[in-house]
Formats: C-alpha cells, structure tokens, sequence
C-alpha cells in the first residue's frame, strides 16, 4: 500500500436547533472526558504515525467501543523542545490540539473521548473511522479517480466542516486527502489538528452562534483536562506567530474581515501548501481554500497540480505555475480553477463556493444529513479487533521514532513544512524490519 500523507453548524433555525439540541444531550458526558489507561484499554492494532506521535486502534473495554488513540512520547516532546525551542512550544501544540476537539459538536469532526497522561505518554482518544481516508478510497477506484458526482459528495461536506471550523476561528492549514477519513456511516471525518492555529471568527453570523457558548466551552475545557493539568498548565494556546498585518480593501475576499491578525507559520504538506504560506507574507483562513483546490484536482485528476521533483520545485511550480486543467470546461473544473487562485485577496470566498455552479441544487442545511453516501464502509468484524495480542505501546514508538529523532528534520512540524514522502522515507528507516513496517501504517 503506497503511503503520503460529527457536530453541524449551519444557517437555518431548524438546523441550529438540531446542532443546540445535540449538544445539550451530549453536554454532561463531554464536559467530563474521562481520564484513559492502559489498563483500561486494549490495544488492538498500530493505525499510522505523524511526525510527533502513533495511532493505535483500541478497545475501551469499560464500554465496549473501538477508538482511535494517539500517543506521543514526553521524550520526544522534550527533545524536540530542547532542539530549538526552549519555551516549551511543543507542549503546548500538544494541549492546543487537545483543546480544538475538546470544543467540537460536528457531525464531519472528531468528539474527544478520553485523554491519556503517563510517566512516559501523553495523548488523546477520538472517534476511529472504519473506511480508512480518502486518499486509500481514491486508488481503489478503476482508474483512481473519483466521477464528478462522487468528488460533489465530498467536496460539499468539506465546504460545510471547513466554514464550521473558520467560524470557530480555527485556520486548519493541513488539507490533504490522508487527513479525510470515511466514517461508518460513510460521511467524511476531517482529524489531525496539530498543524491549526487560532484566529479571530471568520464571520459575525459565526461569533453569534458560537462565541459565548465557546467561550464556557474553553473556559471549562481547562478545567476539564484534571489529567493533563500538570502537562498543560493552559488551555487552548495562542497562535505560535501571528502579528498584525493589516488589511488591505478586499482583505474581506481572503476570509478574515474582522480582524487583521494573520498568520506567518510556515507550515502544511508541500503538495497542498498555499502560495501565501510559501512565500511568507502572512495568510488566514483563505489557505484552506486553496488546499481544497488542490484535493479536488486530485480527486479529479489523480494527481496534485504542482508536484515537482523536490520540494523546491514544487514551492517554484506553487508560485508561479497555474494549474492545467485538461478536458472540456465543466463547472468543477471552473471552481478549482477559483480555488487555485494564487492572490487570496482574489481566491473564491466561501459564500461564492457555496453559490457556484458546480454545487446547484445542493441544500447546504442537510449536506450532512444524506443517509446513502457514495460509499459505505464494511462493518468492523469483531473477530478483526482481537488482532494483535499484547502490543507494547512503548516499543513501538521507540521502534518509529527512538532513532529518528534527533536526526529528523523532515518529519518533523517545528514551524516548517512536513512534507508526507519525506516522512515516509523517515519512517522506513526508523521502521527497518520489525514487526511495524511501513506498508501496514498511515502517515499522517
């Protein structure tokens, strides 16, 4: 297998009434996410490896449910701390991340369900996504590539969690098909906050909805993580480097109207990574709109638009290269030609997303509620999560990262792009022979 790396807000009363209502009926379970342990859980499978930490398939037996778990080492929290960046910034993008799903009440995004804090771990339960991600979904298609009513499907649902997350404030900046998971019901599941960053709310119709209510939700939220109180002394954390750039008299275009505070991380996959980030003049929530452009030429196309032989290539083709749209004009290729427009001042807002020709028809206050997606995944068999017996978390992280550490610059995410093929090298190496090779993982 070749490698790369749900809570609904919507606009009409009816929906939001829905969306309140979940919430309400979720707010006594969510408002305690349960301390987790080893003892407690049984780890079935390792599911893939980001740059800082594993995910493993397992079984909360207390009740009786499959979730994904992700540990990151304290050691290699520490180490990459002790590499540059002596603030503790790497702790506390671990706790931003924590935070950002602790506030979640989307039907396309994660819940947190439990928070894990060891001698030697820290890390985090969410929902497990049994249809794997989208980029697997894509090369099991015929020619992989999706038809346009396929690539419809989830390119709406991504539109809808995407404006969800700017209304909270949240500029996601990793936008890749690895990080779009197929859920039981066989709606996405977008996951992997480790590379989103804090800015004020995209719209006053989204501070309405969810600023006072976020506000609690933040404020308990710290009180709430009584296991990783001592790892993270604060809640969600500032954004790592944004400064005050001003705006410009179409700054509104760009998705960030109410404020002038930008972004200048240097962060994403290359492939994916919006000019704006690659030549370091400040970026918003306009970024994500360019990496959806990338993904549905994908999706289209099977192929990313600016690949280059290396990643300078691929920065120089980002910059300066439009992407080629082979075929007759279609309305799809119309919006990605819009999306991949490389001045965010002029790129397609998320009103004229959702008004463009290739979503006619689309009622975007029950994208969600579509009860036969395009593609449904098979149950998970029981007999599958006995799996493996007697995994010992430690070795394998130590067996990915242990000797990698120090010496890998490319996977890690320390403010600079992490592309998914040098990790993938990265991981091979740290992998060698043993029982974890890289052909069972998914990096992301």
């Amino acid at each position: 297998m070749e490698k790369r790396q749900s809570r609904f807000q919507g606009t009409s009363l009816s929906q939001k009434s829905r969306v309140h209502s979940a919430m309400n009926d979720e707010e006594d379970g969510h408002s305690r996410v349960p301390a987790l342990s080893f003892e407690r859980l049984k780890v079935v499978s390792a599911l893939g490896r980001g740059a800082k930490g594993v995910v493993f398939l397992v079984k909360d037996e207390d009740r009786d449910e499959l979730l994904a778990l992700k540990v990151i080492s304290k050691a290699l929290i520490e180490k990459k701390g002790k590499s540059g960046n002596s603030d503790g910034n790497e702790y506390r993008r671990v706790c931003f991340e924590q935070g950002v799903l602790s506030r979640f009440r989307h039907p396309l995004l994660p819940r947190l369900r439990g928070v894990l804090d060891t001698d030697k771990f820290v890390g985090y339960a969410i929902d497990y996504c049994s249809g794997r991600d989208l980029n697997i979904l894509r090369k099991r298609q015929t020619e992989r590539m999706f038809s346009d009513d396929v690539i419809r499907f989830y390119a709406a649902e991504l539109v809808v969690v995407l404006e969800y997350l700017h209304g909270l404030g949240i500029a996601y900046r990793d936008l890749k098909p690895e990080n779009v998971m197929i859920q039981e019901n066989g709606h996405i599941m977008l996951v992997d906050f480790d590379l989103s960053t804090k800015l004020p709310p995209r719209t006053p119709q989204s501070s309405r909805t969810s600023n006072a209510s976020d506000a609690a939700s933040e404020s308990s939220s710290r009180k709430r993580f009584s296991p990783l109180h001592r790892f993270c002394n604060s809640g969600i954390s500032p954004e790592d480097s944004a400064s005050q750039n001003g705006l410009s008299e179409n700054s509104a275009r760009t998705g960030s109207s109410q404020s002038s505070e930008k972004s200048n991380s240097f962060v994403g996959t290359e492939e994916y990574v919006a000019p704006e980030i690659v030549s370091g003049n400040g970026h918003d929530f306009a970024v994500d709109w360019w990496s959806l452009g990338v993904v549905l030429y994908e999706m289209l196309y099977g192929v990313t638009p600016f690949r280059g032989s290396n990643r300078k290539e691929t920065f120089y083709r980002i910059l300066t290269k439009s992407p080629e749209l082979i075929g007759e004009p279609t309305t799809l290729r119309d919006l990605i030609g819009k999306l991949l427009e490389k001045d965010p001042k002029k790129r397609i807002t998320v009103e004229e997303i959702k008004g463009h020709n290739f979503f006619r028809g689309i009622d975007w206050d029950w994208v969600v509620q579509i009860s036969r997606p395009p593609y449904i995944p098979e149950s998970v068999v029981e007999q599958d999560t006995e799996g493996i017996k007697n995994i010992d978390v430690e070795s394998v992280v130590q067996g990915i990262f242990g000797d990698c550490v120090e010496g890998d610059t490319h996977s890690t995410d320390q403010r600079g792009i992490h592309g998914d093929r040098a990790e993938t090298v990265n991981s091979k190496a740290c992998l060698g022979s043993g029982p974890y090779q890289i052909d069972k993982f998914l990096v992301f």
